[in-house]
């Protein structure tokens, strides 16, 4: 039954076909946030796509969509949700995927994105995003839920890994493997979050290249990159400043082994001019373009 839960705990599982194949070169982009629409509508500044947060536009009508239709006039935008929970127990939210697959046919984004957590509890919202326990049992309910809202949404998914600060006694395998079997048994994409793998590795005491040598990478569709604020014992995710040279370092380290692939500056407290955010997405071409060196060399 457990066919692809850790490889059978012994041995390879073959893994499915790649359905991002076409999707993961989409360039650089950035997160679309209220501090610079009108400069973003005025001056149509060259940025590769928008990443906008799914539930800011999940709405009927009014200025939110009306912005939205005027950035897809001149940007590809990309989805990610905040609260969709998909480790929670509730039963799925058949209201919000509604919503949720009306704004995706309003985008046309070739795939979305949400969590690997959960955040409710019958029915009320915790409006945070909440690490799951590293169970057999949580991959089943997990996976399961990811395919359900797949098969809805009618268009790729892919999960991302949460920082966190908080570890389960219950865990049965590392975060690593449990967004492996997740992403596996679901058939899914990944949304690599490496500031995340670099939080919670401080957080945790685990090695952030151990978990990026140890996942499916074929399944990385997108990856996000971000600042953190450090602390004397822990490492919080804030959103609020550069990335920092950790961190892309990791970023470095993934582009060795993937190559270019979809990458995304967040930038959400703090928020600095459209330029310095702009400038910081920008810093990852650097390293693609080594990359691309690199290869063209040994061609």
């Amino acid at each position: 039954m457990l066919s692809v839960l850790i490889n059978e705990r012994s041995g390879k599982t073959p893994m499915p076909a790649n359905k991002f194949n076409g999707h993961t070169d989409l360039g650089i982009g950035i997160g679309l946030r209220t501090t610079h629409y009108q400069q973003i509508l005025d001056e149509k500044p060259a940025v590769d796509w928008l990443e906008i947060i799914s539930e800011n536009f999940m709405v009927d009508g009014g200025r939110p969509l009306e912005i939205l239709d005027a950035v897809l006039e001149h940007y590809p935008v990309i989805q990610h949700g905040v609260s969709l929970y998909i480790g929670s127990c509730d039963p799925l939210n058949k209201e919000y995927l509604k919503k949720l697959k009306a704004l995706t046919h309003r985008t046309k984004a070739p795939f979305i994105s949400d969590h690997l957590c959960w955040g409710s509890v019958d029915g009320e919202s915790s409006h945070d995003l909440l690490p799951i326990p590293y169970t057999f049992e949580a991959v089943i309910h997990t996976a399961e839920r990811i395919r359900a809202v797949q098969d809805y949404l009618e268009i790729p998914f892919c999960i991302e890994n949460v920082s966190s600060y908080a570890e389960f006694n219950a865990s049965e395998m590392t975060e690593w493997q449990f967004l492996s079997e997740v992403s596996e048994r679901a058939d899914c994409g990944i949304l690599l979050d490496v500031n995340n793998i670099y939080v919670s590795a401080f957080n945790h005491d685990f090695n952030s290249y151990d978990y990026l040598h140890n996942i499916p990478l074929q399944r990385v569709a997108q990856i996000h990159l971000a600042g953190h604020s450090k602390f004397e014992k822990y490492i919080l995710d804030t959103h609020d400043a550069p990335v920092k040279d950790e961190v892309w370092q990791i970023y470095a380290e993934l582009i060795e082994h993937i190559g270019k692939t979809n990458t995304l500056l967040e930038w959400d407290a703090s928020i600095p001019p459209f330029e310095t955010v702009h400038k910081e997405a920008l810093k990852a071409n650097l390293i693609l373009e080594a990359k691309a060196k690199r290869l063209s060399k040994s061609a």
